[in-house]
C-alpha cells in the first residue's frame, strides 16, 4: 500500500526498488574507493507519470567525491523536493570533503532513505540527526541486509580495526592446491580464473606469503581487458625480506602498490633494495608467524584497506583460518586430479576445517565451465 508524507509518496516496494539500484551503483566502487566505503546514491522525483531518477552517483576513486555529492551534482535543481536513496548514512563531519548531510540540506532534498547506519564514531547517527533537525524525512534500514555485505569492509574496519578478509582457494578434485615439491599447478579453467580477476578488482588489496611469491612469481594484477587500473595493492608476508628485487611484483611496484610485511630484525640492506625499486616495507612484530596476522591486518587498516583478498598458498590460508580471521571464503573446485603427492590445500588441516567450519556457512555453489565455486561467509 502507498502512503504519503507531505507531498512525498511512500511505497515500500518503490523504496526497495530504488535502494537496489543504489546498491548496484555502490558496488562499482568496491576495490576502488578505499579508504572510504563504496556508497551508491540515487535521487528520485515523484512526477505525474511516476517516480523518475534525476541523479545517480557512487563513491569515486580514492574515496571522493562521495556518492551523494555525485548524485546531487548530476541532479542539479531537480534535486529540490526529491528523495535521495543512499546505501550508508550520509556523513556529518568534515574530512577530506565537506559533510554530505550539509550538501543534501542545501540541495533542498525532502526525504532521505538510508540502508545502513554508519559505524564511524565521527558519524554514528549524527548525519540523521542533522537532516531531521532541518525537517527532512529520514527512513532507515531499507535494503540493510545487502548493504551490510557491500559495506562489510567499512564496518569491520570501524568496529574491529581491521579489513574484511576473504580467502580464495583453488583445489583439485582430490583436495590439492599444488604439485609435489610445492610446484604450482594450473587447477581451474579459464572462466574460473576470469572470476578471480574480477574478484581482485573488487578488493582493496591482495595478500600472499613469501612461499607463493617465490614459487609462482605472480603479478597479482587484474588482467581483464580494460581493468588494469582496478588492480589491488599487493601485500607479501615476508619476514626475512627474501622477495627478489627482480621478481614481477617488485618490477611492477612503481605502477601498482607493493607492500612487503617484514620482521623488525630483517636486514636493512634488503629493505633498501626493495624500496629503491618502489616497494614499501612494513615492519610488524612477529611477522612471518601466525601470531602476527592480527597485527598485520591492523597495520593495513591504518593505511585505509577495508577489503583484503587472501590468495596465499596452503600455509597462509591455514594460518588465517586457524586464527579465526576469515570473514568470507571462495572455494574453487576443479575436476582435475593431482594425486597423493600433491600439496594439501590447507597446511596441516583437512579441507573440512574450512568447508565444515562452525564459523563459516555456505552461501551456495555456482558452476563456471567445468569448475564449481562455493562461497562461505562468517556465521
Amino acid at each position: 500500500m502507498t502512503v504519503s508524507s507531505g507531498s512525498i509518496a511512500i511505497d515500500p516496494a518503490i523504496d526497495a526498488r530504488f535502494m537496489a539500484l543504489a546498491l548496484a551503483l555502490g558496488r562499482r566502487g568496491l576495490g576502488n574507493a578505499w579508504p572510504n566505503p563504496a556508497v551508491g546514491a540515487v535521487i528520485v522525483r515523484n512526477e505525474p507519470q511516476g517516480p523518475v531518477v534525476v541523479g545517480r552517483g557512487w563513491t569515486q576513486p580514492g574515496g571522493r567525491p562521495h556518492a551523494e555529492v555525485e548524485a546531487l551534482r548530476r541532479a542539479g535543481a531537480a534535486a529540490r523536493g526529491a528523495t535521495i536513496y543512499t546505501t550508508l548514512e550520509p556523513c556529518s563531519h568534515f574530512g577530506r570533503t565537506p559533510p554530505c548531510a550539509d550538501a543534501i540540506i542545501a540541495a533542498g532534498i525532502a526525504r532521505v532513505v538510508s540502508a545502513l547506519d554508519d559505524p564511524n564514531p565521527d558519524i554514528a547517527g549524527e548525519g540523521y540527526r542533522r537532516l531531521r533537525a532541518r525537517g527532512i524525512a529520514v527512513v532507515t534500514g531499507v535494503g540493510a541486509a545487502e548493504a551490510r555485505r557491500v559495506h562489510a569492509g567499512h564496518v569491520r574496519r570501524m568496529r574491529d580495526g581491521r579489513p574484511h578478509v576473504m580467502l580464495k582457494l583453488a583445489v583439485s578434485s582430490d583436495g590439492k592446491a599444488g604439485l609435489a615439491g610445492r610446484r604450482p599447478a594450473a587447477i581451474t579453467g579459464e572462466p574460473a580464473r576470469e572470476r578471480v580477476h574480477r574478484l581482485r578488482a573488487m578488493y582493496d588489496a591482495v595478500l600472499i606469503g613469501i612461499g607463493t611469491a617465490l614459487a609462482d612469481d605472480p603479478l597479482l594484477t587484474c588482467r581483464l581487458p580494460g581493468m588494469a587500473t582496478r588492480s589491488p595493492a599487493r601485500v607479501v608476508l615476508d619476514s626475512g625480506l627474501r622477495l627478489p628485487p627482480d621478481s614481477k611484483l617488485v618490477r611492477s611496484a612503481r605502477e601498482i602498490p607493493l607492500w612487503v610485511v617484514a620482521a623488525p630484525d630483517a636486514a636493512p640492506a634488503r629493505e633498501d633494495a626493495l624500496q629503491e625499486r618502489g616497494a614499501e616495507v612494513m615492519r610488524v612484530d612477529g611477522a612471518g608467524g601466525r601470531r602476527d596476522l592480527a597485527a598485520t591486518l591492523k597495520c593495513l587498516a591504518t593505511r585505509g584497506i577495508t577489503r583484503l583478498m587472501v590468495e596465499g598458498g596452503p600455509t597462509v590460508a591455514a594460518a588465517f583460518l586457524a586464527a579465526d580471521l576469515l570473514d568470507e571464503a571462495v572455494l574453487l573446485r576443479a575436476p582435475v586430479t593431482i594425486g597423493a603427492d600433491g600439496i594439501a590445500a590447507l597446511e596441516g588441516l583437512p579441507l573440512t576445517a574450512l568447508t565444515q567450519s562452525p564459523r563459516l556457512r555456505s552461501r551456495g555453489v555456482v558452476f563456471v565451465g567445468a569448475d564449481s565455486i562455493e562461497t562461505f561467509e562468517r556465521s
